[in-house]
């Protein structure tokens, strides 16, 4: 994937999305105008890569309860220099769930949302401009391995998703997924 083909995709999005016209639109600038956009060297901020894990039954979701943020998320990180943002948010799934069969349902972005993330250590405050595609997998909990990055990976009936991380972007996704039943 190209700065160019990240940047089709993005207006594809907004095609689809137009009531996300604002975080589109930052993303669309700070792919233009920022250097290393895609590392984390890159201290106001970079992009990243997510996965929305479903299960075939579309009842479930995989999701990790993140260390460092203390929350429940979708798996997903850095994308190091990799352009390619669906193929990051497949390798971050592997990592951090140890499941190794995804199938991608869609290589179009499924959702976006921009973030800050809070000092740590030696990092300053920074944004992460997090690209999320959607896969799924056999819901199978005894192949789970919880990776250092994590408190806990689970899958979480899609009733009790909101009660772990009622965010804006997780209700979201929870209400896009429903398109791909």
């Amino acid at each position: 994937m190209s700065l160019q083909t990240l940047q089709d995709e993005l207006k594809f999005y907004l095609d689809n999305n137009p009531n996300e016209n604002s975080n589109v639109k930052k993303m669309l600038k700070f792919l233009r105008e920022e250097k290393n956009c895609f590392s984390r060297s890159n201290l106001k901020g970079h992009f990243t890569g997510s996965a929305w894990i479903i299960d075939d039954t579309h009842e479930w979701v995989l999701m990790t309860h993140h260390k460092k943020l203390n929350k429940w998320l979708q798996l997903g990180g850095h994308a190091d220099e990799n352009e390619n943002l669906l193929e990051v948010a497949y390798t971050e799934a592997v990592e951090e769930s140890g499941l190794k069969h995804f199938t991608v349902i869609s290589d179009k972005i499924f959702d976006l949302d921009i973030h800050q993330i809070p000092p740590y250590k030696n990092i300053p405050p920074h944004y992460h401009y997090d690209i999320r595609y959607i896969f799924k997998a056999k819901m199978d909990p005894d192949t789970i391995i919880v990776s250092r990055e994590s408190k806990d990976v689970s899958w979480l009936s899609k009733k009790d998703v909101l009660k772990k991380n009622s965010e804006e972007s997780i209700e979201r996704m929870l209400i896009k997924c429903e398109q791909y039943r």
